[in-house]
């Protein structure tokens, strides 16, 4: 059918003397564009999207439609949308996490794979596009900015502006990624900024991630093209890059959230640069508690205003990314709808994408087509030259700069510490209580390196810590990240995680007592929602026993303490990084 015929059919079925696909009647309606209910009325969907809402007055005659739903006492809703979440953080594929968003009333997010692309590269970025073809969930992409995160990183890849100028046009981009490298912008690194030059000509929104940074260096770094930030931790600081400019994303997720610090700062004048986001979210954490709904209750239930909070999880970040005709309940606008019981507790009745019922009462109504997953990505893991060996630390001082971990903080900080060891200066967590080793193994390119760092915080005060944990999740170069009290345990921790692939495992005693496999590219399970749930479970269970301090999470720390781009101190595959002065420093404090 033509446009001008289109237009027409529309028009047709708006003034009811054609019948329309689907009529929602007598429901309350969130108007997003003034942030208040209607409190009775009907809505006309027809051809995927929204013909018309109609209050009791405006209906001059019968309602003719292939589908009436009966919505009285429930609310309907824009479709939500989450503005930055990174998929593989949920350790899912983007089809089996569709299948568990979809029914909480997520129908759209911005998604930035650099997860994967940190792994995997473009093979990885494409597999992505590919595996969200034809999904009733609308995944937009942001293009991976920092791969790797930072010049001193041994990840599986390396994408310039080249790697990303063919995929700038793709219509599922709609920005360039999270620029984490902020200081490379500050200091003007060519290749950096010939990525956001690229994406700006090519009409992409360019992503940011600022933590702590103000006055002229924010200037330097919004003036760039950076058009929003999801790491503000103050109101003040976030009233701050609203004034620059900038768009915030307020997260609520498994490894961090700013819900209850920013929302003092949300005001009815600043609130429409304000956007909802999850940013990482585990599949158990989605199963359990819900996804963006779930953020939206807390935030209601914090104080904010319903329709606010639900304008910050629809038209808002519609708006920031510049899609037309998005995130509202409004003529014209894709039928992405959400059918509630309340605007309390946001439980979620029914699911519209694009005007299909893809989801009620909770179940998923629709097949979702599964892509198949490249052998390369599926085989992520390569050691060269391991040994046991490679874990031994020696401190001919006694002395060691240590990382310590703060408490529900993915932040650290650095402290020079007396250290207990064997006669040859070895290191031995046995005889430090409160310390473990920890060690960041390269597993992309066959380099062998490794690097060492000792580690307070995360077993108990005055406990050792009884085995060890390793993974393949490590942000963002997702190299192999194994913590442990005993060096025989850490080696066949990651024996074992090369055997299967990537994932994580927990060992003692030479025995690996449980496993999660995630065998896309070391980050992704091929099962379902519900299975991820029941084996990251098994891992928290299993790591009760492991005398893990009560204010650290025993897989996330480890998945971020090798992201150089949180403050203080951190560990990749070369060694300890000085995140605050931007170098490395060595674990004997002045060369000792």
């Amino acid at each position: 059918m033509g446009s001008v015929d289109a237009m027409a059919r529309r028009i047709r079925m708006t003034l009811g003397s054609e019948e329309c696909d689907l009529a929602i009647c007598h429901v309350a309606v969130v108007d997003v564009q003034n942030c208040e209910i209607i409190p009775e009325a009907t809505v006309l969907v027809g051809d995927g999207v929204i013909l018309a809402v109609l209050q009791e007055q405006e209906i001059d005659g019968p309602i003719r439609a292939r589908e009436v739903v009966e919505g009285r006492g429930r609310v309907l809703i824009p479709g939500l949308m989450d503005a930055h979440i990174h998929i593989e953080s949920s350790m899912l594929t983007p089809e089996r996490f569709a299948a568990a968003v979809l029914p909480l009333g997520t129908t759209r997010v911005v998604a930035d794979p650099h997860e994967i692309a940190n792994v995997a590269g473009v093979v990885g970025l494409q597999y992505m596009l590919d595996a969200a073809e034809g999904l009733p969930l609308h995944i937009h992409f942001a293009l991976p900015s920092c791969v790797p995160c930072t010049p001193f990183e041994d990840a599986g890849a390396e994408l310039t502006a080249d790697d990303l100028r063919p995929f700038m046009h793709n219509p599922k981009v709609c920005s360039i990624g999270e620029v984490m490298n902020y200081p490379g912008v500050i200091a003007c690194e060519r290749e950096l900024l010939a990525k956001i030059s690229a994406a700006k000509a090519s009409g992409l929104v360019v992503d940011g991630h600022c933590p702590l940074v103000q006055g002229r260096q924010l200037a330097a770094y919004v003036g760039s093209g950076v058009a929003n930030d999801h790491e503000s931790t103050t109101p003040e600081g976030m009233r701050r890059k609203i004034a620059a400019g900038m768009y915030i994303f307020i997260r609520h997720g498994s490894a961090a959230s700013s819900l209850e610090r920013l929302l003092p700062g949300v005001t009815v004048h600043n609130a429409h640069h304000c956007c909802l986001c999850t940013d990482d979210m585990h599949a158990g954490d989605i199963l359990r508690n819900g996804h963006i709904n779930n953020t939206l209750a807390r935030a209601v239930a914090l104080g904010l205003d319903a329709p606010t909070a639900v304008a910050m999880a629809t038209l808002n970040p519609a708006m920031a990314y510049g899609l037309k005709n998005i995130g509202a309940v409004a003529p014209g606008f894709c039928a992405d709808l959400c059918l509630l019981d309340n605007l309390k507790d946001f439980h979620v009745h029914m699911v519209w994408s694009a005007g299909r019922k893809v989801a009620q009462s909770g179940r998923l109504l629709v097949d979702l087509p599964i892509k198949a997953v490249p052998a390369s990505i599926c085989s992520s893991v390569h050691l060269t030259d391991f040994s046991e060996e490679k874990l031994h630390i020696v401190l001919p001082s006694r002395r060691a700069r240590v990382i310590v971990l703060q408490p529900h903080s993915l932040r650290t900080r650095q402290k020079i510490m007396e250290i207990a060891t064997k006669s040859d200066g070895t290191f031995l967590a046995g005889l430090n209580p409160g310390l473990c080793k920890i060690a960041v193994i390269a597993r992309h390119k066959g380099c062998g390196r490794i690097g060492l760092g000792i580690m307070a915080g995360y077993a108990e005060k005055g406990s050792l810590l009884g085995g060890a944990i390793a993974t393949t999740i490590a942000h963002d170069s997702h190299n192999i990240v194994v913590a442990g009290s005993d060096d025989g345990d850490m080696a066949c921790a990651v024996r074992e995680l090369s055997a299967m692939q990537g994932g994580i495992v927990l060992v003692r005693k030479r025995q690996v007592l449980v496993r999660l496999a995630l065998p896309v590219g070391g980050l992704m399970s091929l099962a379902d929602a519900s299975e991820v749930a029941r084996l990251n479970e098994a891992v928290k269970e299993a790591a009760r026993a492991f005398s893990i301090s009560e204010d650290v999470d025993p897989v996330v720390t480890l998945a971020f303490i090798s992201l150089c781009v949180i403050p203080s101190l951190k560990l990749n595959t070369r060694g300890l990084f000085d995140v605050d002065n931007w170098r490395f420093v060595d674990i004997a404090p002045n060369g000792e």
